[in-house]
């Protein structure tokens, strides 16, 4: 209960910036510290650290008694996501890369200073064979399953097609994509009526992206694959749903980008910023909780910062 203690103090001091006279959290505005790391990216090294402790947000039991299971869940959205899950009584397995066991280890103590039981399942979501192994070793770990969360992603900017190689474009859609439909097939024999999927979209999915033209039809795939299973499950209860965020301060962009384009990260939106991952999180709760969402299936939400146009 000691080591319990000590993390969720550090994962509070993680929210940091709360100014209780008016209840709002001061979030790290653009321009951010200039900065390159090499993929897949650190959470741990990244300058500011992204938050994900969610200080303001107070569980009220809504996930209480489920399992979930979320890809890429060692930093970023799936760090968040975890961490919030566990705040609302769930246990969590989380997928992450042998270069990402830093993170993987922080987001487990995160979870566990929750109350919760953390599962770390290291895999890389473009092999089927290891998707499958995920969902076998969750569910013996836990004995049964109730949420997935699609989250993994792959992302490399390239000034035009030119520069885009079939290699890179065959792992962005391994991951992307191909790697929702491998974690999907792999749990739906597990996931009873009253579950849960839930997809991590983008906006570039709607409006598209110059320089990712990968990445962006992987999204918009994503979209579409929702929308779809959302109609092929519903007859069985099962509920999907996808969240597409703006830019969010993760290390998909600093493991991507150059340090000046990371510095303006998000500066384009109308609220001058990037989202911090607790400010996502919440959309997977929403989705997830048969209490929030249980008329809710097929929908892709946009989080913008104060953009209201999409698509």
């Amino acid at each position: 209960m000691a080591t319990a203690r000590k993390f969720r103090t550090k994962a509070a001091d993680n929210g940091a910036g709360t100014n209780k006279k008016v209840g709002r959290l001061k979030q790290p505005k653009s321009p951010m510290p200039a900065q390159h790391q090499a993929k897949p990216g650190e959470e741990a090294a990244l300058e500011p650290r992204p938050k994900y402790a969610a200080p303001l947000y107070k569980g009220s039991g809504k996930l209480n008694e489920k399992v979930a299971l979320i890809t890429g869940g060692d930093s970023g959205i799936g760090r968040a996501v975890a961490v919030l899950f566990a705040r609302e009584g769930a246990d969590v397995a989380f997928t992450f890369l042998k270069e990402e066991k830093r993170d993987a280890n922080e987001t487990q103590q995160a979870i566990e200073a929750e109350g919760k039981d953390a599962l770390a399942l290291q895999a890389d979501v473009t092999d089927p064979k290891a998707c499958k192994k995920l969902v076998e070793q969750t569910v013996k770990k836990f004995g049964k399953l109730d949420i997935l969360v699609n989250n993994a992603a792959f992302q490399q900017h390239q000034d035009g097609l030119d520069e885009l190689s079939e290699d890179q474009w065959d792992r962005t859609f391994k991951t992307n994509i191909y790697g929702y439909f491998y974690m999907t097939k792999a749990a739906l024999p597990h996931l009873r009526e009253g579950s849960a999927i839930v997809n991590t979209g983008s906006i570039t999915g709607l409006e598209g992206s110059k320089e990712l033209l990968d990445y962006a039809s992987t999204k918009g795939a994503i979209h579409a694959f929702t929308k779809s299973l959302a109609q092929n499950l519903v007859e069985r209860g099962v509920r999907v749903n996808c969240v597409a965020p703006g830019p969010v301060w993760t290390p998909l962009n600093p493991s991507d980008k150059q340090p000046e384009d990371v510095a303006e990260f998000g500066a384009d939106t109308p609220m001058k910023r990037p989202a911090q991952p607790e400010e996502i999180a919440p959309a997977f709760v929403y989705f997830a909780s048969e209490a929030d969402s249980s008329y809710v299936t097929g929908e892709v939400l946009t989080l913008l910062g104060g953009e209201t146009t999409a698509g």
